[in-house]
């Protein structure tokens, strides 16, 4: 009898759709606020509907696009193996995975209400997308400075190309700053991430700014310059993969996690504090 109850309610598309959620309940694992932050890397905020409920996890595509640029350019920036040229070999990369994977991945971020990754991978999506224009010949960004009839490769050795790039890579600096100011909120891993990208771009602005001056005197100062960026850089990717292999760990309900320094409960948000 109890059988034939259960299969009777079964058939009915109302009552499947009500035992499909109870099952999605029962099986579902509640978040705590840690485990919110290392898959989101924000602190976890209070929003109408299930959007979190409903649809996956973002962070880790945008993650991904952003390494795979990245970690390549910080190798290229120190001469690992003879690479050189500022990650020019690379350039597709910047467009077809860093920039669609991280633009992607904010605006997902943002559609599900987080609005601080949502910020953050939007703006470097669309930076690769950027770095990948001024490499790419077709969008004239160096060639514009060169004299006309000579080679537009000519333009990556004037002044006005490297000072005006540099400032670029400055106000990059800035907007790392500030990230990193509000990591504070959320991991050490990401912190390192932002503490690295700024001293990046400093020492990327420094090198520019010193080939602008004088492009072949500088040129061995300059040299320094960019290994350090490409150093630090290569620091930055090595927080990054941790925090990717953590958020994959999560992700997977895998039997090993790792931390990633949980800082959401150490610095308590103003709206905890008013309380």
């Amino acid at each position: 009898m109890a059988d034939e109850k259960g299969t009777h309610a079964i058939d009915s598309d109302s009552d499947r759709a009500e035992a499909l959620n109870r099952f999605r309940s029962a099986t579902s694992i509640a978040m705590t606020p840690e485990l919110f932050e290392k898959l989101y890397l924000s602190p976890q905020s209070k929003v109408k509907g299930h959007l979190r409920d409903t649809f996956g996890n973002p962070t880790p595509i945008a993650l991904v696009g952003f390494l795979m640029a990245l970690t390549p350019l910080s190798c290229s920036l120190m001469g690992w193996r003879g690479a050189s040229g500022g990650g020019a070999a690379t350039i597709p990369v910047y467009f077809f995975q860093a920039g669609i994977l991280m633009t992607l991945g904010g605006l997902l971020e943002w559609i599900l209400g987080n609005s601080f990754p949502a910020v953050v991978f939007c703006t470097f999506g669309t930076f690769w997308l950027s770095y990948g224009g001024v490499l790419n010949p077709s969008f004239a960004a160096f060639s514009s400075y060169a004299v006309s009839g000579d080679d537009a490769a000519e333009g990556l050795e004037t002044i006005g190309f490297n000072a005006s790039l540099g400032f670029w890579f400055l106000f990059m600096g800035l907007l790392s700053l500030i990230f990193l100011v509000c990591s504070l909120r959320t991991n050490v891993a990401f912190f390192i991430i932002f503490l690295t990208l700024t001293i990046a771009f400093g020492l990327l602005t420094g090198a520019y700014w010193a080939m602008a001056e004088d492009f072949t005197g500088n040129a061995h100062y300059a040299h320094k310059l960019l290994v350090g960026a490409g150093a630090s850089a290569f620091v930055t990717c090595l927080a990054g993969w941790y925090i990717l292999l953590a958020i994959s760990l999560a992700i997977v309900d895998f039997p090993i996690q790792i931390p990633v320094g949980d800082l959401s409960n150490v610095i308590k948000g103003r709206s905890i504090r008013e309380r």
